[in-house]
């Protein structure tokens, strides 16, 4: 299948290929692309299937099947190598894709994700996990309802940014797969990628929001651990949607690393 994507810097660049959580799409790195196609990247982010201008094409929305529909994207493209610069369930689908494929990776920028075996899911997942928990509040979900989840969540986040980020709510087969993609997210599936991160061997940034409550910051200490001289930043300002609380220091840090990692 083919994503829609968004992408900024020469045709010819080294490829930085940026991947949104949830429930976000491609538009979460908008204030980002303009720093890495300074530092000499091509930033490309796709909109993930069921997200953005994205269809789900026949699909229901597994873990499996946005991995899979990654490594098709990438394949078509020609993009690889890429550095990797994840958030969210971008990292739980792009982290699994590169522990695949880790020929295809030169570096990783890791902001609001996980990829652990032992993982615990917060609260409002573990609610969307649970069959029958959120069901009718998915399928009635509408346009006012979801504003107002948005500001609770994301408050940071503009007017233009949460209509962008309703596309991935505007039908309930997209709802629906939403609920599917948490229900197939059991972490015990990263036990056969354990270790993984730390063998890929490439340079990694981790970027972090201090007040992040859905992927708190311990888990970027972890990373650290993991991964050989990973480069740690923690934002003491920002929450877990770090590129909306405090897109000018994102954009810097991500551009200064990718611009260190050099073509």
């Amino acid at each position: 299948m083919t994503l829609a994507f968004r992408e900024a810097g020469e045709a010819d660049a080294p490829v930085a290929l940026m991947l949104h959580g949830y429930p976000n799409s491609s538009y979460l790195f908008r204030n980002v692309m303009p720093a890495v196609a300074e530092a000499g990247w091509r930033a490309v982010a796709p909109d993930m299937p069921g997200f953005g201008d994205t269809p789900l094409d026949g699909r229901s929305g597994t873990w499996e099947e946005h991995v899979e529909a990654l490594g098709e994207f990438v394949d078509a493209e020609q993009l690889a190598p890429v550095a990797l610069v994840v958030h969210d369930w971008g990292g739980l689908i792009g982290l699994r894709w590169a522990a695949e494929n880790p020929e295809s990776i030169r570096a990783l920028v890791l902001m609001g994700t996980g990829f652990f075996p032992d993982g615990k899911w917060h609260g409002l997942a573990r609610a969307m996990r649970t069959p029958g928990e959120l069901d009718g509040l998915f399928e009635s979900m509408t346009r006012d309802a979801f504003g107002d989840v948005m500001s609770q969540v994301e408050p940071h986040a503009t007017e233009e940014a949460v209509e962008e980020y309703w596309k991935g709510f505007a039908t309930a087969d997209r709802r629906r797969a939403h609920l599917t993609l948490y229900r197939s997210g059991d972490f015990e599936k990263l036990a056969p990628h354990e270790g993984a991160l730390g063998r890929l061997g490439v340079p990694t940034l981790v970027l972090w929001g201090a007040q992040d409550s859905y992927a708190p910051v311990g888990g970027a200490h972890r990373f650290v651990k993991e991964i050989p001289d990973a480069r740690l930043v923690v934002l003491e300002a920002a929450g877990h949607f770090l590129m909306e609380d405090d897109s000018e220091r994102v954009a810097r840090e991500i551009g200064n690393f990718l611009a260190d990692v050099g073509p």
